[in-house]
């Protein structure tokens, strides 16, 4: 009832501008991604000492309406937009959850920390950022591929301080940002298998800090689950 007064005020517009609804079939189809897994192995190599590996929807720079979504839902402030890019992060767990994590290590039913069931864990933000936005993207995010696969969803984390926005910060400078940016605040004992989620990656230091905390108070598997990579 009250959708229409709003629309006729407030307009919704596509990533292409059409009016009427914040993302088109069109578009949807336009925004065909390839999922990216980084293993763990490789992360070791780019100095990402605590995530397991790292599964996104797509490219970051490889696709210009995915940056266009998700640059829309955090910095437009369009909340809407979350579950279609949960939907992307869906689409690619099937199979890329279930390859090696390593060269010559299955991840399969026989591993007793990775049958346990996962919990998703938003990365959060600092309460200034989350007062000035009005929503954490990554708690949208979690709620919704929570809510498909049946997996619980848990405020594990805070932030101790701000960390300013990593998006103009240098590789190093991201790093150190982030070293004890982040507390633990879930139960105890901690779950073993988490499914740490945000927007996006790009050198992976706010998931690997996130990962270094949760692994000293007992997570034994942390997987990053992000819309996009790059």
């Amino acid at each position: 009832m009250w959708n229409l007064p709003l629309d006729l005020l407030f307009p919704k517009h596509s990533l292409h501008g059409s009016e009427g609804e914040w993302i088109t079939d069109e578009e949807r189809q336009r925004m065909k991604l390839e999922p990216i897994r980084l293993h763990r192995e490789l992360l070791r190599k780019r100095n990402i000492t605590s995530l397991d590996c790292l599964i996104a929807a797509g490219s970051y720079q490889s696709s210009p309406l995915l940056k266009k979504a998700i640059r829309t839902f955090k910095y437009g402030r369009i909340s809407e937009l979350g579950p279609e890019l949960a939907e992307h992060i869906l689409s690619a767990l099937p199979g890329l959850l279930l390859l090696p994590l390593e060269k010559n290590h299955t991840f399969n039913r026989t591993h007793s920390t990775l049958h346990s069931e996962p919990v998703l864990v938003p990365v959060p933000l600092h309460w200034t950022r989350l007062h000035h936005r009005g929503f954490n993207q990554a708690s949208i995010l979690a709620k919704t591929i929570g809510e498909k696969k049946g997996w619980p969803v848990a405020e594990l984390l805070k932030r101790t301080r701000q960390t300013g926005h990593q998006a103009w910060r240098k590789r190093a400078e991201r790093l150190a940002s982030m070293t004890n940016a982040f507390a633990y605040i879930g139960p105890s004992p901690a779950p073993r298998y988490v499914l740490l989620v945000d927007d996006i990656a790009t050198t992976c230091a706010t998931l690997d800090a996130c990962a270094k905390t949760l692994k000293e108070t007992g997570v034994q598997h942390v997987v990053g689950l992000v819309v996009a990579y790059g």
